[in-house]
């Protein structure tokens, strides 16, 4: 076991990066999909069934654990880990994506964000300062700094002051997070698709010192060619030596174009989220298990996939339980689908170890543009 965190970059191909993360909890292999438990669950999964698919860390969502049922609860039941009997590394988010998408019911200043809760709308403040205290109480391997996740489209004087507080911001967190071995604190890039602005982000992050830094303020509307235009460029500007994450990403073509670009970890409620609405990711493409063309189909979703759905099902089951609103199906397609995104990590940090990122790419690109396979 490692007294604390470190970042060993092991092999680079173009700019994607293969690297490992040491923790106290155990290592992170990079580049790292996290699965999202929202709630202190990653819906539909028993922890060691995400543990099986290949995670090596979750994220947990402070905004949504402050609420219910709240960090000082999970503080005196032990902490996030035990609490929901996960013992591997968790990465919790900062809550500031959250409190802005609840544009209707927040009140931002200098201070922080005062805003009304969804559940019971009772009103809650979250501050840099309380966002790093309510994050030591779930005691989260991974923590985020406090930021305003800059909402698309923004004028460029709207994005410069919104990546400008959020500096402000960053520098608080450091403050307030203060010296916690074992426990990393990341900063977070903002800037919109303003260049000169993520410079300076950048440069006001290192100033300050983080652990790891992530890419903010992406997959919030811009598109993939604007995203991937940005990525070209923001991830060169964060330090070499420490992780880089990109926050809310995505579907597997953006996963595989981040890692291209320079990015070692990702989150996503795509896979779980997909799974309970009957949508599949396979090496062919997005299979839709609602469809009528399954009903009679006695083949697995895909014959290669190792996951207890592809092994131990047919698709005329998986669309029947779909079909009937049996919880098993959506336990069952989050599984495929988390043990799917585990699995185009690791055939990345293969292939970059190997220097054949380029060839794994193409050959994506080529088994997906083939489509599912015939009906029978």
């Amino acid at each position: 076991m490692t007294a604390k965190f470190s970042f060993d970059l092991l092999a680079t191909d173009g700019k994607a990066r293969r690297g490992v993360i040491h923790t106290t909890r155990g290592d992170i292999r990079t580049p790292a999909f996290m699965p999202v438990g929202t709630a202190a669950t990653v819906k539909a999964m028993m922890p060691e069934s995400v543990a099986a698919t290949g995670a090596d860390i979750l994220l947990g969502n402070t905004y949504h654990l402050m609420l219910r049922p709240t960090a000082e609860r999970i503080d005196r039941l032990g902490g996030l880990h035990k609490f929901m009997n996960w013992d591997k590394p968790i990465l919790t988010d900062s809550g500031g994506f959250q409190v802005m998408s609840l544009s209707a019911l927040r009140k931002m200043t200098e201070d922080g964000v005062t805003f009304k809760s969804h559940i019971d709308g009772s009103m809650h403040t979250l501050t840099p300062e309380r966002s790093m205290e309510i994050q030591k109480l779930l005691g989260s391997d991974i923590v985020m700094c406090f930021d305003e996740c800059t909402p698309f489209p923004a004028e460029e004087k709207v994005a410069h002051e919104s990546m400008r507080m959020s500096m402000r911001w960053a520098k608080r967190s450091r403050e307030a997070f203060g010296d916690r071995p074992g426990h990393a604190l990341f900063g977070i890039q903002q800037g919109s698709v303003f260049r000169d602005q993520r410079q300076e982000s950048a440069e006001k992050l290192a100033g300050i010192g983080f652990d790891g830094y992530a890419v903010g303020g992406l997959a919030v509307g811009e598109g993939q060619d604007m995203m991937f235009d940005v990525l070209d460029y923001a991830p060169d500007m964060l330090p070499t030596d420490r992780p880089r994450y990109l926050m809310g990403v995505g579907k597997p073509d953006d996963i595989v174009g981040a890692v291209k670009r320079g990015i070692d970890m990702m989150d996503c409620v795509l896979p779980s989220r997909s799974g309970r609405t009957g949508q599949v990711f396979t090496r062919h493409g997005v299979v839709n298990i609602k469809n009528a063309r399954h009903q009679d189909d006695p083949r697995p979703l895909d014959e290669n996939c190792t996951c207890p759905a592809c092994r131990n099902y047919s698709r005329a089951y998986l669309h029947h339980v779909f079909r009937a609103q049996e919880m098993i199906s959506g336990m069952l397609l989050t599984w495929h689908n988390l043990h799917y995104y585990q699995e185009l990590m690791q055939g990345m940090r293969d292939a970059i170890e190997v220097g054949r990122f380029a060839a794994f790419e193409a050959e994506f690109h080529a088994q997906r543009a083939q489509g599912d396979i015939d009906p029978l």
